[in-house]
């Protein structure tokens, strides 16, 4: 497999050089869709809610509409459209190893999302192990680990006392048993990067592995299993600029090997056969087949592949450059406005991707993202950001406060325990940050131009 471009720290990726006006964002569906507004007229929809899910590229769409007249079924087939469709699909396998740099023996195993992903690695965990995971992970990364001993880290502030926490974690336990590290690359809720490469090589002096939850990352900067030096590394298609549907989990072979399948079916076993005593004896698969029981998503693997093939032609480079010029348009432009604050674990200078988190004094969060959506066009996401703790953490609430992953009950004006999250990418025009900076200017000097209510825990315009 060929190496890609890549550095010894997720944070030093991108060229500085690179000139971000040079860069235009890349063509995405539904770029040029209108919507309605509540005050009259229409405007195109301004999409910042890619932490959520990322709009398809136009390539992978045009991609997977090529595909489609050949649509077969994979691995069970002597037909030509069930070869080809197999080809596609062990191609695409080889297109994501190449696209994380993956070891020779590392697997690359398709799931429905990074929760999928996770809860896969879950089941494969060595009976006894202890799993170590940080208050400020997502709920895919914080919940899976059901069947094992859980250590809970609190949030550092810096990226030197991420390693440190976790350090005095793993001397503490047992040096004999097995151990599991879990860590995102990129915060879903403040965007900043984690000093993934240090976190593992604590985790391996401590003979510990370490999986990365990469789902905010993958999009955003080059992932290198090699460099990085991860055990695992799981992501999702739709926060890659593919369709629903499809992920990753890709990395060491043996966990995987030696546990029981994911899901028992057609695919995963190689033989079956019947006993005398009227059982039946299974035999598995050891390669990724094992956890690919069933008819896979060969539509929503080659979309990821086609994702990968799309952001490596385009270069890494040059995305991370533009987005970085996008991120200080939304930084300088919140930072005029005084009842804002920006949501941050290590500081205004930590490196992030295009993701940012923030609340605004006297607004109830679910109240503003309604008047960004039916006043100006534009989407971004409100709540807890299926991360709970971390944004109880960084709001400074207590646990028992209201709050819940999607919008509060509290109605517009009433204070809720929720934040406003905008994300962006390679997709993003210029335009689209400009006129939600002016939009957060706008609604806190001159307020909400419509009445809004709240229905079924959202806040929506009162149309009545």
């Amino acid at each position: 497999m060929s190496a890609r471009p890549n550095t010894t720290t997720v944070e030093s990726a991108a060229v500085e050089s690179a000139d971000p006006c040079c860069a235009a964002p890349l063509p995405v569906l539904g770029r040029d869709v209108t919507v309605p507004l509540v005050t009259g007229g229409e405007v195109t929809y301004a999409a910042l809610d890619y932490a959520a899910s990322a709009p398809a590229l136009q390539r992978v769409w045009d991609d997977v509409a090529a595909y489609a007249p050949y649509y077969g079924s994979v691995h069970r087939g002597a037909g030509y459209l069930s070869q080809l469709s197999t080809d596609l699909f062990e191609n695409s396998r080889v297109t994501v190893a190449e696209f994380l740099d993956c070891r020779p023996d590392d697997q690359v195993v398709f799931t429905r999302s990074t929760t999928d992903s996770l809860n896969l690695l879950a089941a494969t965990i060595p009976a006894g192990c202890e799993v170590f995971v940080f208050e400020t992970e997502h709920h895919a990364s914080l919940l899976p680990w059901r069947d094992a001993r859980v250590t809970y880290l609190n949030a550092p502030r810096t990226p030197e006392q991420a390693v440190e926490t976790l350090e005095r974690a793993l001397a503490d336990r047992d040096p004999y048993g097995p151990a599991l590290v879990c860590v995102t690359g990129a915060s879903n809720v403040t965007g900043e990067l984690w000093p993934v490469k240090e976190l593992a090589a604590a985790a391996h002096a401590h003979g510990a592995r370490i999986v990365l939850d990469a789902a905010q990352l993958a999009p955003h900067h080059p992932v290198s299993v090699r460099e990085l030096d991860v055990d695992w590394v799981a992501f999702s298609g739709h926060k890659l600029y593919a369709p629903f549907g499809s992920g990753v989990l890709a990395g060491r072979a043996d966990w995987l090997q030696d546990s029981e399948p994911y899901l028992a079916g057609g695919g995963a076993s190689r033989k079956v056969a019947r006993r005398a005593d009227g059982g039946v004896d299974v035999e598995w698969h050891t390669t990724a087949a094992r956890h690919e029981a069933g008819s896979p998503n060969v539509i929503g693997v080659y979309s990821i592949a086609s994702a990968c093939k799309a952001l490596t032609e385009a270069g890494f480079d040059s995305l991370v450059a533009r987005e970085r010029h996008l991120i200080a348009t939304v930084r300088e432009g919140l930072a005029e406005v005084p009842e804002v604050r920006v949501l941050s674990l290590f500081g205004d200078d930590a490196p992030r991707v295009g993701v940012i988190s923030f609340v605004v004094d006297g607004w109830n969060s679910s109240h503003f993202a309604a008047a960004l959506s039916a006043e100006y066009g534009i989407g971004v996401r409100d709540g807890l950001f299926c991360a709970h703790p971390l944004v109880r953490t960084l709001l400074g609430s207590d646990p028992q406060d209201p709050g819940e992953c999607g919008a509060p009950e509290a109605a517009p004006g009433e204070r809720s325990l929720n934040a406003i999250r905008v994300s962006f990418g390679a997709g993003t025009p210029d335009e689209h940050v400009e006129r939600f900076v002016r939009a957060v200017k706008e609604l806190v000097r001159d307020g909400a131009q419509w009445k809004y209510r709240t229905e079924d825990g959202r806040c929506v315009p009162d149309r009545g």
